[in-house]
């Protein structure tokens, strides 16, 4: 019985967040969660999250994200998979230009904030340029509070605003804007170290893992804190829980803290 113990802590100590993603992917290529089935979006952002932590990623990810690219619907999912297939070698061509296709005018890349931030972040990952009007558009979008949110003239929220200061820094954008928005995600941090996508509500792992990219693509310092937290809702399988109270997909939770454990904003270098 006490080998057997033994053998249990040990196989604990070694779980990991990435070593946790890593066992979720299927034979073909994709990942999936616990008794569900891999999907285009779960594999992409578990591809981002081992390339943040320095994993190896084999060629069967990029070939199922290039299959499936098809089911990538809007201007948000084609920005996540060409993100995701940049980093594991190159996105297609043909993804790169449905990308570039949801550019408009104003400067806004398809129908969001949130579908901006995420296109700015894919076409920089892919070393592609951006209308200098893009950077106008989202300072144009910065509401009082400092935030921003997932649509133009919507109540901000830390995960949105997080975004927005990773694509802005990608830009080169510094200064005032971006004091203010990190000074709007500080008041989202709440007395367990965690973050909160909006006000009143409680802290979960994504929306500190987006203040802490946020923080770290404008050379700030998250404080220890905010890792701490992400600390305590690590369970003996290496998955991070939602929330305290929350245990829910716990692939998608984990892939997307693996960047802010690593210290890595968006896009990745």
């Amino acid at each position: 019985m006490g080998v057997r113990l033994a053998a249990f802590a040990a196989a604990a100590a070694l779980a990991t967040p990435a070593s946790f993603v890593q066992g979720r992917q299927e034979a073909g290529g994709g990942f999936a969660e616990p008794g569900g089935k891999p999907t285009p979006g779960l594999t992409a952002w578990a591809a981002l999250g081992l390339r943040a932590a320095g994993k190896p990623v084999d060629a069967a990810v990029l070939a199922y994200l290039v299959v499936g690219e098809e089911q990538a619907k809007t201007a948000s999912d084609v920005a996540l998979a060409v993100a995701a297939e940049s980093v594991l070698g190159g996105a297609t061509p043909s993804l790169v230009r449905r990308l570039h296709a949801y550019e408009r005018p104003s400067g806004a890349i398809g129908p969001t904030l949130n579908s901006t931030a995420w296109g700015v972040l894919a076409l920089r990952q892919a070393g592609e340029s951006i209308p200098a009007a893009t950077s106008r558009y989202l300072l144009g979008k910065q509401a009082r509070s400092g935030g921003w949110s997932w649509i133009a003239g919507g109540p901000p929220d830390a995960d949105d605003t997080a975004a927005v200061v990773e694509s802005l820094r990608a830009l080169g954008v510094r200064g005032k804007p971006i004091r203010r928005a990190l000074a709007y995600l500080r008041r989202r941090q709440l007395g367990d170290g965690g973050f909160a996508a909006q006000p009143g509500a409680g802290s979960n792992v994504q929306s500190t893992a987006w203040a802490i990219q946020a923080f770290l693509a404008a050379g700030a310092e998250p404080g220890q804190r905010a890792f701490a937290y992400l600390k305590r809702m690590r369970r003996r399988d290496g998955s991070l829980r939602y929330s305290a109270r929350y245990g829910t997909t716990p692939l998608w939770v984990t892939a997307q803290a693996l960047p802010a454990l690593a210290h890595k904003p968006f896009p990745l270098r």
